[in-house]
């Protein structure tokens, strides 16, 4: 057997380059120009690239009666080939764009070029980010990894001013949320949901994402602290963004001492709770959501007061003559909060002023419920995603698609009438429904 031959033989029995040689030889005919080509010009080419992945898999113990007339060590065959990765990796590149060309009829072609993937721009490639880890970003997780797709999720750590897990790690009693009939806390809840993801191998990342550019494939991403890094830390094929929003916070005086413990953003979420039972309860605002959650208030609270900071109320007509006609509501006008009190456990009672005279006087509450408006988390990606007038993602009626397509969108991030656990939960669903047909569709070769 010759040199050649015999090198080959090796290079071919070796495993970790089984696949790169059944291409070779496989489509051997139609690179042949090519080989002719190289072997005029450096005939100890594919020689050399034998012999030294040979010398580099047994490191450097290799029988020296085979290399006594060696090619690889005459200096000028060195010079032209260099080294053995070098030759190895050019090799690769010719045979693999031969085994792409010569496996496709020319009616093939277009549609494998439209679907094949671009290289990823860093080593921490995904088919999926799941930016956020609230209810929505959890279940999209749980049905992306159940389908095999791997999903990557960036919690953040104090993202939006929460702890990974979002809005309900700061609530408390969560008695409304299908499956657990005592309730159960808001981060508990939410370590469960995270077990679940984990459970189906989510890999999740604690850092937040602080910059992202979705204008191309594949969509780039920067952990927080890198931003200014030209390369992305991370990339991915599809995205699912699942911020959250949070509730517009006056920042009273005792505010941090008593929030979850009396003042709340959320009566649909926390007004069913023991301690706002059969007690006054107040409502900051003067809008059709003001005005929606003073009524719900009202199955529960001994008396509801809203506090209004103009001389009339802002909310639709029928909500303010629903509200206006209740027996068990008083609507204050020109009055907004300016301090809360309490026994250092529990709200007690809240400092209301005048917005005309400036005059104080303390009213007896148990609860104080903000709704004043939410801020969406999507500051991070003004200018590539289509945002409402209040900032919150548009998404396509009836999906998640964004105007981007691979991008999604799920929970609170683009829900401003609902803003549920459940339903959010349901979003993240659908995002990650999208998000593998989407996928399926053009990374059929990843899917």
């Amino acid at each position: 057997m010759s040199f050649a031959a015999s090198s080959l033989l090796r290079w071919r029995q070796s495993s970790a380059h089984n696949r790169l040689s059944a291409r070779f030889h496989a489509h051997l005919p139609t690179t042949s120009s090519s080989i002719a080509a190289f072997s005029t010009t450096a005939p100890s080419f594919f020689q050399c690239a034998a012999v030294n992945l040979n010398r580099d898999s047994s490191k450097g113990n290799f029988n020296s009666s085979s290399t006594s007339s060696n090619p690889c060590d005459n200096d000028k065959n060195k010079k032209r080939t260099g080294s053995a990765s070098a030759l190895f990796a050019s090799a690769s590149a010719i045979l693999t764009s031969a085994s792409i060309a010569s496996s496709s009829s020319s009616a093939d072609k277009p549609k494998l070029l439209s679907t094949m993937p671009p290289a990823a721009a860093t080593p921490n490639h995904s088919k999926v980010v799941i930016i956020g880890s609230g209810p929505a970003g959890h279940t999209a997780a749980v049905y992306l990894a159940r389908a095999n797709l791997n999903p990557v999720m960036f919690e953040g750590m104090m993202a939006n001013g929460f702890a990974p897990g979002g809005q309900l790690t700061t609530t408390t009693d969560v008695e409304n949320y299908p499956g657990f009939p005592e309730g159960i806390m808001g981060g508990e809840m939410m370590d469960k949901f995270r077990e679940q993801s984990v459970r189906f191998g989510t890999v999740i990342h604690t850092e937040t994402i602080g910059k992202v550019d979705l204008t191309s494939q594949p969509f780039k991403l920067w952990r927080e602290g890198e931003e200014n890094k030209e390369q992305p830390t991370d990339t991915a094929n599809s995205v699912i963004i699942a911020t959250g929003a949070s509730a517009k916070r006056m920042h009273l005086p005792g505010e941090e001492t008593y929030w979850q413990a009396g003042i709340s953003a959320c009566a649909v979420c926390d007004g069913a709770v023991p301690i706002f039972r059969n007690k006054p309860l107040a409502v900051v605002g003067g809008g059709d959501s003001a005005a929606e959650e003073a009524v719900y208030l009202t199955k529960y609270a001994s008396h509801v007061y809203v506090l209004v900071r103009r001389d009339k109320l802002r909310a639709s007509k029928v909500m303010a003559a629903r509200l206006s006609n209740h027996p068990k509501v008083t609507i204050l006008y020109n009055t907004i909060p300016v301090e809360v009190k309490g026994d250092g456990k529990l709200l007690k009672s809240i400092v209301l002023q005048d917005t005309v005279t400036k005059e104080n006087r303390t009213m007896d509450a148990n609860g104080l419920f903000y709704a004043i408006g939410h801020v969406p988390a999507t500051a991070l990606f003004k200018g590539q995603l289509d945002l409402d007038e209040d900032g919150y993602i548009k998404t396509v009626p009836g999906s998640t698609e964004t105007n981007i397509p691979g991008v999604f969108a799920a929970g609170d991030v683009q829900d401003k009438r609902y803003r549920q656990a459940v339903t959010s939960a349901g979003t993240g669903c659908m995002a990650a429904l999208d998000s593998e047909r989407w996928l399926e569709e053009h990374f059929p070769d990843q899917h």
